[in-house]
């Protein structure tokens, strides 16, 4: 099979041949139909930052890439099972989260982490939701414990995990406000935001609104200046921060938490990747989209040759809603 294969970090991805994968013992074998590109897939690509290498099997290992074919998400048919799988058929369409090995013509995914691709989307659409839908999801409703009425502010909303906070935000009652540049109000507003501030030229942390859940994104501002804006009783999910090769952005989620040892805001970590029923969060954002209540928002497709250029493109840091790539 094809594969796009990471020898070292930093290093250009290597498109190469590779023995097709054997699903084993409640395994799934698909044919990779679509991918998608994220911020999870070039920290491990650069190694950073530098701190995540000391981590164990979540990490990126310590000298060479733990992982040598990366890709977070998958959709496409089933290919073929192995022994004990009962859900699934060959010729099934479905789609996964299987943490890495995206970046590829084949991957086996285990059973209980694989659910049916959502009728009424595309393989590419389908691709675009995995981990970005999953994360804003556990951001809302199990981190942030999201409420009806509830005022809700996405620092960071016109990204993959922002264009679903907005959609799920409003698909659960609350009243949401979107974080984004210029360019992209229009989109956030036509997502269902009832209110979007520019940051080019308004600081959310400085306004007279006050909101119950803060889903920070971006981590553009620091935590005391968020807190300026949340009621008493308010969380605070801390889901991104600012790039840096050493430490960030785990050195802003670390003082932020710290800091919230002694404020009366909740504030939360939300971590997508060890959550361990993928396959539910998938089955309910399944019913969402087949329901019409979110649709994955795509700014590029590329085709599996230039999946190179879409990790570039997706690393400058302007790409509206998901990157995807065509298998």
């Amino acid at each position: 099979m094809k594969a796009f294969v990471l020898p070292s970090y930093g290093s250009p991805l290597v498109l190469t041949d590779l023995d097709q994968p054997v699903p084993g013992d409640g395994e799934v074998l698909v044919r990779v139909r679509a991918t998608s590109v994220q911020p999870y897939d070039w920290h491990f690509l650069r190694g950073e930052p530098y701190v995540a290498r000391v981590m164990g099997g979540g990490g990126p290992g310590l000298r060479r890439p733990r992982f040598s074919v990366l890709g977070a998400d998958v959709a496409g048919h089933v290919e073929a099972v192995g022994k004990n799988v009962t859900e699934f058929k060959p010729g099934d369409e479905v789609y996964a989260m299987p943490k890495q090995g995206g970046f590829a013509e084949y991957v086996c995914v285990p059973e209980s982490e694989l659910a049916p691709k959502p009728k009424n989307i595309s393989f590419e659409e389908a691709a675009a939701v995995p981990m970005a839908a999953g994360t804003a999801l556990l951001a809302l409703r199990d981190d942030g414990r999201v409420q009806p009425g509830d005022r809700v502010l996405v620092n960071g909303a016109s990204g993959g995990v922002g264009t679903f906070a907005i959609q799920l935000a409003r698909a659960f009652g609350a009243h949401v406000t979107g974080v984004c540049g210029s360019r992209n109000v229009g989109l956030v507003r036509s997502l269902g935001a009832d209110e979007v501030i520019d940051y080019t030229k308004e600081d959310f942390t400085r306004s007279e609104r006050r909101y119950d859940l803060l889903l920070d994104i971006a981590g553009s501002r620091s935590g005391s200046a968020c807190r300026r804006v949340l009621t008493r009783k308010a969380t605070h999910v801390l889901i991104g921060g600012p790039a840096g090769r050493w430490f960030q952005p785990a050195s802003h989620v670390f003082a932020t938490l710290a800091a919230g040892l002694f404020v009366s805001q909740r504030i939360v970590v939300t971590e997508v990747v060890p959550y361990p029923e993928t396959k539910r969060n998938l089955m309910t954002l399944t019913e969402l989209i087949e329901g019409g209540e979110i649709h994955p928002v795509i700014d590029r497709t590329y085709p599996f040759a230039d999946l190179p250029a879409a990790v570039r493109y997706q690393e400058e840091g302007h790409a509206s809603g998901k990157v995807v790539i065509s298998i």
